[in-house]
């Protein structure tokens, strides 16, 4: 088992989701119970991170238990919430009449997250990354032959 209890599998170029994360790093407070990956690295790795591709993690917050099983969505937050001993803060998000409210709430805030913080649209990162990914990889950027 990984020392790890949850993978929060994040966007390291968001604004809104890099303040999240370092709030949630200080609450950790070094003890290790949440592994962050950011999936905006190039080095971004999903066989490493319960299969969750670049395009798939990019569309929605996935993270991966210590057990091999992946989350999505709000139920994303209420995990690492609970891991770090703050389960509270998104319990009501487990009740009937509040549950689906949240979690479509984040369904539009996934949607129009790129565009609200200034970033092209997923398409174009994916085009965008696949092309670093494979400058790097083939070492041929530099000399024009793409």
């Amino acid at each position: 088992m990984p020392p790890w209890k949850i993978k929060l599998l994040y966007d390291g170029a968001c604004p809104l989701c890099l303040r999240e994360v370092t709030f949630l790093q200080k609450q950790d407070r070094g003890r290790g119970l949440v592994a962050f990956v950011d999936i905006a690295d190039d080095a971004y790795d999903p066989a490493e991170n319960g299969n969750v591709s670049f395009e798939v993690a990019m569309g929605r917050i996935h993270a991966v238990l210590s057990d091999g099983t992946v989350v999505k969505n709000v139920e994303v937050f209420r995990q690492v919430y609970e891991v770090l001993g703050m389960g509270w803060v998104y319990a009501a998000t487990r009740w009937p009449g509040i549950g689906p409210l949240v979690d479509w709430a984040y369904g539009l805030w996934a949607d129009w997250r790129l565009r609200l913080t200034g970033r092209p649209d997923l398409q174009t990162l994916i085009a965008q990354r696949q092309e670093r990914l494979t400058c790097s990889y083939a070492e041929r950027c530099r000399s024009g032959d793409i």
